[in-house]
């Protein structure tokens, strides 16, 4: 009992910083407009910053995880939330355009290493068989950051100084160091994989598909939510104040989004889950960009938007892990490089109307149109897999005639 108690509060202390994650990613959102206020920038250009972290975990995932052969999973764990910690802090202080994006970029980089890693260690920690619920709890950290530190970090960053909002990961950074020092069983360093056996699943095609899949589809909900701010109150008029709980709002259609998605990849398979979750984002986007005017409705697509956004990561993470046979960890990382530059193309993407004077409600057009680009993949992977059956049950069926 001693040690089953010791590995949930290990579990635990992934999950705080999985939390932390969660915050600093996506707190920004809500506060974009302060951010532009106070260091005399547009909002597209402070869309930037979301960029610029989303890029950073794009290099930084393959970048340090190189090293974790070199160190121990506590000590590399350790450094993570080190650097974490540091750069989130320092994002408080940022006095000007150019300091703040560096410093957002140089957050972003331990971000997806340390789910990696964490993933690894997690498994480890589980009941055999169990592996799966032991990573799902250090993921649920993320998902109660949107449902509750975001909306948190928003009201801080709104009601006071958009720095509170970045002290507080801060915060949650030196909690979660604490928690893997204390709490964190001691591992020893593993043996690196031969290169060969962790690049088998890359000669996939399908691999590559889903990959493109999933930056451009989910490109279209962070063209949406990279934006929330401003569309609740420029267009449907609220006061900064409540943009803090519309956040919650969202966090709940995300966290309600995850089970169902789980559901629907058991009812249909993974791909078609995806392909049907995109298809009715595209649509949703679109009605919001007509009807975001109205406070009450506003609210309820932010909440219907949320659930459909997340109803993909579960199925579209069974489908890579499906896909890349003999790298599922390769495909499972290269996935979330994948999740975070679609973060960056969709916040990109969304802001160049709005640049041009186009009302903010076209980010919503934009996140409709890389949503439906993203069923079109879908699509296309699926005729491309029956193709390969048809075509590999054609010289079967001629040898029995």
């Amino acid at each position: 009992m001693k040690v089953e108690f010791s590995n949930r509060k290990a579990l635990l202390s992934l999950a705080i910083g999985g939390f932390g994650i969660g915050l600093t990613e996506f707190v920004i959102m809500g506060i974009l407009p302060n951010v532009a206020n106070s260091l005399a920038i547009t909002i597209p250009q402070a869309g930037h910053f979301i960029s610029a972290y989303a890029l950073g975990v794009v290099v930084g995932a393959p970048l340090l995880t190189s090293f974790s052969h070199k160190l121990s999973p506590n000590r590399m764990l350790l450094l993570l939330m080190v650097w974490f910690t540091v750069f989130n802090t320092l994002s408080a202080f940022a006095s000007d355009y150019n300091m703040l994006l560096v410093v957002r970029f140089l957050s972003g980089l331990p971000h997806g290493a340390f789910f990696g890693v964490g993933a690894v260690i997690a498994g480890k920690l589980a009941k055999k068989g169990k592996s799966g619920q032991a990573i799902a709890v250090m993921f649920s950290g993320l998902t109660v950051a949107n449902v509750i530190g975001v909306p948190i970090g928003t009201y801080l960053g709104n009601q006071y100084h958009w720095s509170a909002s970045f002290l507080m990961v801060g915060v949650v950074g030196l909690l979660t160091l604490a928690s893997i020092f204390y709490w964190m069983p001691q591992f020893k360093k593993e043996e690196k994989q031969p290169l060969s056996e962790e690049n088998k699943g890359l000669k996939n095609p399908e691999l590559w598909g889903l990959i493109a899949l999933t930056t451009i589809g989910t490109g279209g909900f962070f063209a949406w939510y990279s934006y929330i701010a401003p569309l609740l109150t420029e267009v449907a008029h609220f006061s900064d104040n409540v943009v803090s709980y519309a956040m919650i709002v969202a966090g709940l259609g995300m966290f309600v989004g995850n089970f169902l998605g789980a559901k629907m990849a058991s009812i249909f398979t993974p791909l078609r889950s995806v392909m049907i979750s995109l298809v009715a984002m595209a649509i949703v986007l679109v009605v919001n960009s007509f009807l975001a005017s109205n406070g009450l409705l506003a609210l309820v697509l932010t909440f219907t938007i949320g659930l459909i956004a997340f109803s993909i990561s579960t199925p579209i993470q069974m489908a890579i892990i499906n896909t890349a046979k003999g790298s599922e960890m390769l495909g499972s990382s290269m996935n979330q490089s994948a999740f975070n530059m679609g973060n960056a193309m969709g916040a990109y993407l969304a802001g160049l109307p709005i640049a041009y004077g186009f009302s903010v409600t076209s980010s919503s057009l934009v996140g409709a149109a890389l949503a439906f680009s993203g069923a079109i993949i879908a699509i296309s992977i699926l005729l491309y897999r029956q193709r390969k059956i048809k075509n590999a049950s054609q010289p079967q069926l001629d040898s029995n005639t």
